[in-house]
């Protein structure tokens, strides 16, 4: 009896003394020491070609995996550039027509001549289109059938190599510009400022229309110059000063040949092994799983140059800890971790629980997240005070709004009815009612296309937008829907109905939504333009087919945003510049807006300085676009971003791109706070075993005493 009573409260000791680890992980427990980042994408990238992409969604991916020649200083505002890849800023030199050399201020300045150096001992990851055979051929160029029936993925192939990046790589990527399969939506843009970049795509063109097929090597670009392995030129028309800030983006990242090549092979084009799938670059991570459907991974790449952390920064960067890492060898991080997650409050929850490190705050969450002072001051919510959390936010140089098609034959247009149809309209879309109830206030309504924070923003009355505001008690007020009312009668219809036959306006929404999160959106939505009696029908579709839509020119009224590129106005000033329309160029003028007032001021603005004048000529095309309408012009958001005390180096930085690499993990308190906020609840568990063995003991002690009593009994 007492052995029973003994083992009893030994079982219920050891289990009460156990130390129960997190068992509801995501993640293999092999990873839970790794220095790994984990954050999330709820939309599929369609394009990681660096002459393709251009989403938000999609350069959080390339911009940790290509490198182009300059990025912008982490610390440093306002934003400077720095030398990336390349091994200095360029030199920038001023030729007249002749090709002769003049001053920058000369009258006689045709073109400029940006010389570019780069740097020495860099190369590319890992990568089986390097791979070369004992006789010095390239091993997987010409793959058979029976070679391809065990590659699936790129990871398939037994083989990787690299090679050094040269001057040739860049101006292999220029060309890749002009490729008419690639179809790069900077190419008319692009054209417009590269010599012979636009002859080029047309030459190419042709080529493809030949049946030739195509070899970049062997077709040079009149502006672009290869002058060593290590040097490079690039000739634009007249002066473009912002050529400095494109040079910071994916798009002009180095592209080696031999990758271009692999994977033009058209057994792996079939199994979608791509340039657009599987990266080739020189940055500090490179690709090792896509699986759309569940996570991609990037791994630190070990062929990596050696970048090092900044060492200096703004006042005040240094005490507060930023400045910690100075000199340590990039990047801080080994691994990235991009988890599918396609409603915000999976995301939130696992965020919550220490599974994901980042996390923005969307409306559900943000009471839980933020408090408002009286004053209307934002700050952390003492829940997520005691968890250790960070706040840190950051004017948006960016804007979201509601685009017309011009091209349509119902909203669309430049006669005054299509002008006061899409001004009623952008009255009755009461954006301060949908930032209030959406964004929790975090936000401001836009008054035309530039954002504050960017050269070109006006502050107050002269700034606003004087068919959709007007100025009372010092501050932007909405017109009344009766304004909008009989902006739509002088439109042909009023009551919502068409003058002459009386049926209804039926307006179609485009919109790459769906599901419970943007239901209300979208219910809302509806409800501003019954306001005007006019029927809305959302004709919702994924990013990818939305993006197809928007392409062919068929969407008719349509949702869209745009991040700032660089810290200049044209960065805005040309998502409305006619050459630019997507329909005709494949630029990102959605809207396909074309007016010749307002492409002639562009055209003077854009090589400007930020002075005066240029202010004065921004403040007029402002005014066109306001009045031509082709937006509803939407709002700037304020950013906010949640981060875990284990979370160091963490600085906002609107307009870089690569900033992964700064980032440094505490994984044993990540680890720890797991742990903490994780433990299974033992107490159950003990319950049950002690109600067994309540349940099993007298029957134990019944048996005993029977087995004893009959060894008593003599024979």
């Amino acid at each position: 009896m007492r052995l029973n009573y003994l083992l009893v409260t030994l079982l219920m000791l050891s289990l009460s003394g156990c130390e129960f680890q997190a068992v509801n992980s995501p993640y293999p427990d092999k990873d839970a020491e790794q220095s790994t980042l984990y954050t999330s994408f709820s939309l599929r990238p369609k394009h990681l070609d660096p002459a393709r992409s251009y989403s938000a969604n999609e350069i959080a991916i390339t911009g940790q995996i290509y490198e182009p020649p300059y990025q912008y200083h982490y610390f440093k505002r306002p934003y400077e550039l720095e030398p990336l890849s390349a091994a200095a800023m360029p030199e920038v030199s001023y030729q007249d027509a002749d090709g002769q050399t003049v001053p920058e201020n000369s009258d006689a300045v045709a073109y400029s001549v940006y010389t570019i150096p780069i740097k020495h001992g860099i190369h590319y990851q890992p990568h089986p289109a390097f791979v070369r055979d004992d006789s010095g051929q390239f091993l997987y160029h010409k793959l058979d059938d029976k070679a391809l029936e065990k590659i699936e993925q790129l990871s398939d192939f037994d083989k990787t190599a690299t090679r050094e990046l040269n001057a040739h790589d860049y101006a292999y990527q220029i060309k890749r510009l002009a490729h008419p399969e690639i179809h790069s939506p900077i190419l008319g843009l692009m054209g417009e400022h590269i010599v012979g970049l636009s002859d080029y795509a047309g030459k190419l063109r042709e080529l493809r229309q030949s049946g030739e097929n195509i070899d970049l090597r062997q077709h040079e670009i009149a502006g672009v110059e290869v002058l060593d392995d290590y040097q490079y030129q690039i000739k634009v028309h007249g002066k473009y000063p912002q050529l400095r800030f494109w040079l910071a983006m994916p798009f002009f990242a180095p592209i080696p040949w031999e990758a271009d090549h692999f994977y033009q092979q058209p057994g792996l084009i079939d199994k979608n092994i791509t340039i657009d799938w599987y990266p080739v670059g020189t940055g500090p991570f490179y690709m090792t799983e896509n699986d759309p459907n569940r996570r991609m991974v990037l791994s630190k790449n070990p062929n990596f140059h050696g970048e090092f952390y900044p060492g200096e920064g703004e006042p005040g960067d240094a005490e507060a800890g930023l400045l910690k890492d100075a000199g340590k060898p990039l990047p801080l991080i080994d691994e990235i971790v991009f988890t599918l997650e396609k409603e915000n409050t999976s995301y939130w929850g696992k965020f919550i629980q220490g599974y994901y490190d980042v996390s923005g705050i969307s409306s559900d969450s943000f009471d839980q997240a933020v408090q408002v002072s009286s004053s209307g001051e934002f700050g952390l919510s003492d829940a997520m005070k005691d968890k250790g959390i960070q706040l840190e936010t950051a004017v948006g140089t960016s804007t979201f709004y509601i685009g017309f098609n011009m091209l349509d034959p119902v909203v669309g247009g430049y006669s005054e009815q299509a002008k006061k149809l899409r001004r009623a309209i952008s009255i009755a879309i009461d954006h301060e009612e949908y930032i209030s109830i959406f964004a929790n206030g975090r936000g401001i309504p836009a008054q035309g296309p530039v954002p504050p924070g960017i050269f070109g923003y006006v502050e107050g009355e002269d700034g606003i937008n004087p068919y959709t505001y007007k100025w009372e008690n010092k501050q932007p007020q909405r017109r009344s829907i009766d304004t909008a009312r009989e902006l739509l009668a002088e439109a042909g219809y009023p009551r919502g109905r068409h003058a002459e036959t009386g049926e209804p306006l039926v307006l179609y929404f485009d919109v790459p939504a769906s599901g419970p999160d943007s239901k209300a959106q979208l219910d809302w939505l509806r409800k501003q333009f019954r306001k005007l009696n006019l029927q809305l029908v959302i004709r919702s579709t994924d990013y990818n087919r939305f993006q197809d839509k928007m392409r062919r020119g068929t969407a008719q009224i349509f949702q869209w945003g745009w991040n700032a590129d660089y810290p200049d106005p044209e960065n805005f000033l040309f998502l409305l510049y006619g050459p630019n329309g997507k329909v005709n160029t494949g630029g990102e003028n959605a809207a396909n807006y074309q007016n010749k007032a307002f492409d002639r001021l562009f055209e003077e603005m854009r090589v400007m300085p930020n002075t005066d004048e240029r202010q004065r000529i921004i403040q007029q095309m402002a005014d066109i676009a306001r009045e031509d309408a082709p937006w509803v012009w939407g709002f700037h958001p304020k950013m906010f971003t949640l981060y875990h005390a284990w979370n160091h180096n963490v600085k906002a930085n609107l307009m870089a791109n690569n900033t992964l690499k700064y980032r440094r993990i505490d994984t044993e308190l990540r680890q720890d706070k797991q742990q903490q906020w994780n433990k299974p609840l033992a107490w159950p568990l003990l319950l049950v075993v002690a109600l067994l063995i309540i349940m099993v003991l007298p029957a134990v002690v019944v048996y005993r005493h029977k087995k004893h009593r009959r060894h008593q009994i003599p024979a």
